[in-house]
């Protein structure tokens, strides 16, 4: 049964502190940043070699898929980048559709919005990461705003369709050197996380604060459901890697260590972790420990989590709804106003406002604070290279790519940091069909910047997500369905083979959806209070439920941990 709700409403927290704040590099910041480059640059080279640089805005199409599934195991990254190039194929082909039929700025502003809806709802739904919509919305918005006959978007379809299948290419090729690489540095992080958290359960232990596996200070308890979510992330990314081979078996038993060291962090070394971690990065074998658990116990592990994700679609969709509304609202409140303000390329303050949506207003909020910084930057740096840039149409190419490079290479130091990048390599694609005078494109740019921040996060805030605490409910009720299964294989006598590590699976899942839909409602706008104190209590008796499994599934796991 459900407790009663408290009805009374509150607001979000819109924080600055910190929005601008830099922090690490991503590990593999240098990919993304590669295949854009390698992605982009041999269509654009190659229409430059015969003179129509004009048509380079649908190789852009393709190419830029090029961004996508870098964290994925190559079986699943082909599908998913497969899915990526189609998506981007159907976008455009609407937008140029669009483009030939009508040239009314008022349609074109509003296919535009719902296009960025759909956008958002499928990349979301989907889970296909960063860089989500955005990418879909600029190709699609500028794709609108060209001009367009009939007979001229098969050929653009057919251009961006080969610069997909190459950026395809890109996307996969690093598999041929390092078939394991994601798999490898989902491990890796895994190992990490659980490591920190041994040591923050360590500190707190010694601060006479609390320890062990599930209780500690606030850090402790940020550290345990980090370990969580990050274990939970590589058992997911070893179980879309297709056939179980043996480099898979031994990245599984690493993973084990990891569960272990959540269940009994008094118990492991750390530096042992830690040092298993290094070892992943580079090219080293993969690290050798004993199996710890029956193979056939984690090949029922793999037909389970198939099986659960499969039925969490519905799930997924669910949610989506005011996300979408927010997004079609506000793309379409920012074109109109920006076309009421005469500014020449409305689809400017679409692409900005689509990039602002985020699980929650709080965070929507930060985007936006990050979006506009990065972009009044991005134009300084633009005025600063345009006359570089307008030496000649190679001297144009090479800035864009050189621009490619710089947005990917910072954007996961701070999101603002890369748009700094991505402004003006956006302001030279606009030049590929002939130089323009910069001063306009830089007011127009500012201009539509404002304008889509602010019209964006206004619509953000009108349409307010009611259902985040509903979904809070739901998670809770799954929880706590997943721990009495597994108590219920703990008190068994002799669980069923698989069974017993199918409802541990089942349970780590439930509390990771639990901790995400948690710190998602927690920055929404107006809502009634969240039940703070039933998802603690939650969290705590399901990690100590985790633990028993491991103590179920044999004493060896505890003494390998300790050896």
């Amino acid at each position: 049964m459900r407790s009663a709700r408290p009805r009374h409403a509150r607001a979000p927290r819109l924080p600055l502190a910190g929005v601008l704040r830099l922090h690490r590099p991503s590990d593999i910041w240098f990919k993304p940043a590669l295949s854009v480059v390698v992605a982009v640059g041999v269509p654009n080279l190659t229409l430059l070699a015969l003179g129509r640089l004009d048509l380079a805005l649908s190789t852009m199409a393709g190419s830029l898929c090029a961004l996508y599934a870098h964290n994925l195991p190559y079986a699943a990254r082909g599908r998913a980048l497969g899915g990526v190039v189609l998506g981007m194929l159907a976008s455009v082909a609407i937008a140029l559709l669009t483009a030939a039929l009508t040239s009314s700025a008022v349609v074109l502003v509003a296919v535009g919005a719902l296009l960025a809806a759909a956008q958002k709802a499928a990349t979301d739904v989907t889970r296909i990461g960063p860089p989500g919509p955005v990418i879909f919305t600029f190709i699609s918005s500028a794709s609108l705003f060209a001009p367009q006959t009939l007979g001229q978007v098969p050929g653009h379809l057919a251009l961006t369709a080969a610069a997909g299948a190459w950026a395809w290419t890109v996307g996969m090729a690093p598999g041929l050197l390092r078939p394991h690489g994601p798999e490898r540095r989902a491990t890796s992080r895994a190992l990490n996380a659980a490591a920190a958290y041994v040591e923050a359960s360590a500190a707190g232990a010694g601060t006479g604060t609390g320890g062990g596996a599930v209780g500690g200070t606030g850090g402790g308890e940020r550290a345990r459901a980090a370990a969580a979510a990050a274990v939970h992330a590589a058992w997911q990314s070893l179980l879309a890697a297709g056939a179980r081979q043996e480099p898979r078996r031994a990245l599984e038993r690493l993973l084990v260590r990891a569960e272990v060291a959540l269940a009994a962090p008094a118990d492991t070394d750390a530096a042992r972790l830690r040092s298993w971690a290094y070892e992943l990065r580079g090219t080293h074998p993969v690290p050798r420990v004993e199996a710890g658990r029956d193979a056939e116990e984690l090949f029922g592990v793999e037909v389970e989590q198939a099986t659960t994700v499969r039925a969490r679609w519905a799930d997924r969709l669910r949610p989506l709804l005011p996300l979408a509304l927010r997004t079609a609202l506000g793309c379409a409140l920012a074109g109109y106003v920006s076309l009421a303000l005469g500014v020449g390329r409305p689809y400017w303050a679409l692409v900005t406002a689509t990039s602002l949506y985020q699980a929650n207003l709080s965070l929507t909020w930060s985007r936006g604070v990050q979006r506009v910084v990065g972009n009044l930057v991005g134009v300084l740096l633009f005025a600063a290279v345009a006359p570089l840039a307008h030496l000649g149409p190679a001297a144009l190419v090479l800035c864009c790519l050189v621009f490619n490079f710089g947005a990917e290479a910072l954007i996961t130091r701070n999101y603002w940091l890369g748009s700094v990048c991505v402004t003006p390599m956006a302001l030279l694609i606009t030049e590929f069909t002939g130089f323009q005078e910069p001063g306009g494109l830089i007011a127009d740019r500012v201009v539509d910047t404002l304008v889509g921040a602010v019209v964006g996060f206004a619509a953000a805030a009108a349409v307010t997500n009611r259902r985040a605490a509903d979904r809070i409910e739901s998670a809770l009720e799954a929880v706590e369905h997943a721990r009495a299964e597994a108590a219920g294989m703990i008190a068994a006598e002799r669980p069923g083979p698989g069974a017993l590590e199918r409802a541990r699976r089942r349970l780590a899942a439930a509390l990771v959806d639990l901790r995400a839909t948690t710190d998602a409602a927690a920055g929404e706008w107006w809502q009634r209070a969240l039940p703070q104190e039933r998802v603690m209590l939650a969290e705590q008796s399901g990690h100590r439920t985790l633990a028993a499994t491991v103590r179920r599934q044999g004493p060896h796991l505890l003494e390998d941990a300790q050896a």
